[in-house]
């Protein structure tokens, strides 16, 4: 049997907010898929979910359908009836503590104080999970909810997009090498 992973974009449903900070993890998602020509619209669990291969690994890709804050419970019974590993999965998460543009990819840790993993967490029962942050910035004299539900500025969507692309290649990196070498060839 081959392995299966888990790569889990996090955002919030509905076109109101598909162009927001938040969604930068659903954004990751949609460019793998196309790359990968996997289609995520089976809707299950409360999820979007789509099934394909890369590098001989079966590879499930999710886009919770529930608001960041509530993503946990879907992610958890996704991991439940696959029967996952908690090794094989990989959130791809904002992360206001970065600067725009900047990733980093975890094995483990506190959310952050990002509640939408923090979810996660709670409802899988460990924060030994990888984790990929993109940073969006600080919000400066926004509050953090009104930030992080808005477009990106016209300064920061380049260094986001550009995020994304080394996203996407970290993604698969860390498919074929594992955590410790996705962190050691990304993480700056």
């Amino acid at each position: 049997m081959t392995a299966r992973y888990l790569l889990i974009g996090i955002g919030n449903p509905g076109s109101r907010y598909a162009q927001t900070r938040h969604n930068i993890g659903f954004k990751v998602i949609d460019v793998l898929a196309e790359l990968l020509h996997i289609k995520v619209v089976d809707k299950k669990f409360g999820g979007l979910l789509g099934k394909g291969k890369f590098a001989g690994r079966e590879l499930v890709l999710l886009k919770p359908m529930k608001f960041v804050n509530c993503s946990g419970q879907v992610v958890a019974t996704v991991v439940g009836f696959h029967k996952l590993n908690l090794s094989k999965i990989l959130v791809i998460t904002d992360d206001m503590a970065l600067e725009p543009g900047r990733i980093r990819l975890r094995a483990s840790g506190s959310s952050g104080g990002h509640n939408g993993l923090a979810d996660i967490i709670e409802k899988l029962g460990s924060e030994d999970i990888n984790r990929l942050r993109i940073g969006i910035g600080q919000s400066g004299g926004l509050s953090d909810y009104d930030y992080v539900l808005s477009a990106p500025s016209p300064e920061q969507k380049p260094l986001l997009d550009e995020a994304i692309d080394k996203s996407k290649e970290a993604v698969l990196y860390w498919i074929e090498n594992g955590i410790e070498a996705a962190m050691n060839k990304f993480n700056s």
